[in-house]
């Protein structure tokens, strides 16, 4: 983005005449008139607090919801759902619709949206319908606990969430699907494994293809969408799950631990390709994770370890400022040597 001080300074540099300026100008005040400023989300302090106070309620009314509050009963659990879900609906879609704040508007729906599994769980206790694996327990332990009769409270607010989506086009929104798929990554591997708790090697490979189905559905939603993000929260997730079941796997010969290296080093790759950082967030922990294991072996029970690590990680942030210098270069000479078949891949906004 370029400012009109910017486009006046060039004027004066000569590299445009003060007709031409003047033309340019009064073409993109046209075009300003035309088309609404931006209302998506920035890094302000409105929005940390509009963010931070969604945050805090649909925390309170699952994460830190107290025994207590489980204790309600499944009727009265439903109706405190279904009436925070109303009020936030009918406010939130006042701020979108009357006052044009789609922020804090999309927020209160997203809000609304997150009372889904909460009324799920509430009917579902009220009448018992908890099917082969029975009832998991307080509501307060969807968070912590893997437990197969959670399925139907995930299904719930991934639909909820859509239907919110048709009508809300608000790219937050779409966090409350990604945290649902990626709890339900979780909980299906009991289904899988026909019993109440999967063992571990079971959820380790329920998690890496569930993740790898999301990054799917993420890179396409990539390719698609013409405005706001909505793609961000399915890779997150989908990293999440997918990376953190390869991740998990334990033990591992020396050839298998450097191709998990290879792993992260592509992710960084990845991360170029696809113009998405959240792929080099997962990369450089993983070579981090990978030379911290090897110096491990070479320095094992030595002074010298914690030594060797701290060398690791400053030449870790090293990179990253090398990087920083020369991403523009990087970014230039990965344009110029990528083939036009493999260009046409990629999502609109890492072009």
């Amino acid at each position: 983005m370029y400012t009109e001080s910017d486009l006046r300074a060039a004027s004066t540099a000569g590299v445009l005449d003060p007709p031409q300026l003047a033309r340019l100008l009064d073409f993109l005040k046209g075009r300003v008139a035309l088309v609404p400023a931006a209302s998506g989300p920035r890094f302000d302090f409105a929005h940390l607090l509009w963010y931070a106070g969604a945050l805090i309620v649909i925390g309170a009314m699952g994460l830190f919801s107290t025994l207590a509050f489980s204790q309600m009963g499944g009727q009265a659990l439903a109706i405190t759902a279904v009436v925070y879900a109303a009020v936030f609906s009918v406010a939130g879609h006042y701020l979108w619709t009357t006052k044009q704040l789609t922020t804090p508007g999309g927020l209160l729906i997203a809000i609304a949206v997150s009372m889904a599994p909460l009324a799920t769980y509430g009917i579902q206790d009220a009448l018992g319908w908890w099917g082969q694996f029975g009832r998991p327990g307080d509501y307060k332990s969807f968070y912590p606990l893997i437990k197969g009769s959670w399925i139907l409270m995930e299904v719930a607010a991934i639909v909820t969430a859509a239907i919110a989506l048709r009508f809300y086009r608000f790219p937050f929104i779409v966090s409350i699907i990604a945290f649902a798929l990626w709890f339900m990554s979780m909980d299906l591997a009991p289904w899988i494994a026909g019993a109440e708790h999967a063992d571990f090697e079971t959820r380790r490979l329920v998690s890496i293809w569930f993740g790898a189905a999301m990054l799917v559905v993420a890179y396409i939603t990539d390719r698609v969408q013409k405005r706001g993000d909505f793609a961000f929260w399915l890779y997150l997730f989908g990293m999440l799950a997918f990376w953190g079941g390869i991740t998990a796997t334990s033990g591992g010969t020396v050839l298998q631990k450097a191709i998990y290296c290879a792993f992260n080093v592509a992710l960084l790759f990845g991360s170029v390709f696809l113009g998405r950082k959240v792929f080099a967030v997962f990369g450089v922990i993983g070579v981090s994770f990978y030379l911290g294991d090897l110096a491990n072996k070479v320095f094992k029970d030595s002074l010298m370890f914690p030594f060797a690590l701290s060398l690791i990680g400053v030449a870790v942030i090293g990179a990253g400022l090398l990087y920083y210098r020369n991403q523009d270069r990087i970014t230039a000479w990965f344009e110029a040597n990528l083939p036009d078949g493999v260009k046409r891949l990629r999502p609109q906004g890492a072009a």
